[in-house]
């Protein structure tokens, strides 16, 4: 295994703190851009792509969440965290971004200032349904994931409410790498940070979305309580994809979090 090749685009003001966003599954940049728009004035902001998905290159061989980890670490320097004074940046990531923010604050404690995980929990269900997934993408490609992720991503009403934001989401899955995504579901069938919560000692804001049935606001709860010091916030009318359904809320909510104690 090796640490995948990651892309990123960067937004901002270099002179801003440095803010590290991470996608969902199956998602790439219509996921944050409402939101970076209102994050830009605020921060200098690196959004990266999964392995296959948007601008970054497919994998070539098994890779897994530490080597995400380690390939974000890699980008935020390469976009200058190594050269900022305390070389510190604040993470916020979706899902599986969460889980790699999760996992970047424990095996590089010193490099995150701050952590935010979105719609996003310390386990997501049983191995064998990620398995199931990755068989199925690779017997039939992300295309046969459109429908049931389009019922599972967004609240009620959205899709018929905003059809250029979900389309552009559900064209992202259509499009992505089918080995990508099967190594990235292979990748979550083997995700548990439940037994390592109480390391996290950075300041952490967990947000839910209000009909998220993935990861569901009383999980979400769960989750920031297992974390020192650990806050939950529920973003109203939002499923798995906050930042795209209800990016002034989160992104609000994100400004407030990653500022506290900056000014």
């Amino acid at each position: 295994m090796s640490i995948p090749a990651l892309t990123a685009v960067h937004s901002g003001s270099d002179a801003a703190p440095l803010l590290v966003l991470g996608p969902s599954l199956g998602t790439a940049e219509p996921l944050w851009d409402d939101a970076i728009e209102l994050l830009a004035p605020h921060f200098s902001i690196l959004s990266w792509d999964l392995p296959g998905h948007g601008l970054s290159r497919p994998a070539t061989e098994p890779f897994t969440l530490a080597d995400l980890a380690d390939g974000v670490l890699r980008l935020a320097d390469e976009h200058g965290a190594g050269e900022r004074g305390d070389r510190r940046f604040g993470y916020a990531g979706v899902s599986l971004g969460g889980a790699v923010g999760v996992e970047l604050a424990l095996r590089h404690p010193d490099r995150v200032s701050a952590l935010s995980t979105i719609c996003s929990v310390p386990k997501f269900g049983e191995p064998s349904a990620w398995l199931d997934r990755a068989a199925l993408v690779r017997a039939q490609s992300t295309a046969a994931l459109v429908v049931p992720s389009a019922g599972r991503w967004f609240g009620p009403d959205f899709i018929a409410a905003n059809p250029r934001i979900s389309s552009a989401l559900l064209h992202v899955l259509s499009d992505a790498d089918d080995e990508s995504y099967a190594l990235c579901c292979e990748v979550l069938a083997e995700y548990d940070a439940r037994p390592r919560l109480g390391e996290l000692r950075m300041p952490f804001l967990a947000l839910s979305g209000q009909y998220d049935t993935v990861a569901t606001p009383d999980a979400v709860a769960e989750f920031a309580a297992a974390v020192p010091g650990g806050r939950a916030t529920e973003i109203a009318d939002a499923g798995h994809l906050a930042p795209a359904e209800q990016p002034e809320h989160v992104a609000t909510r994100l400004i407030e979090h990653f500022l506290a104690g900056t000014s």
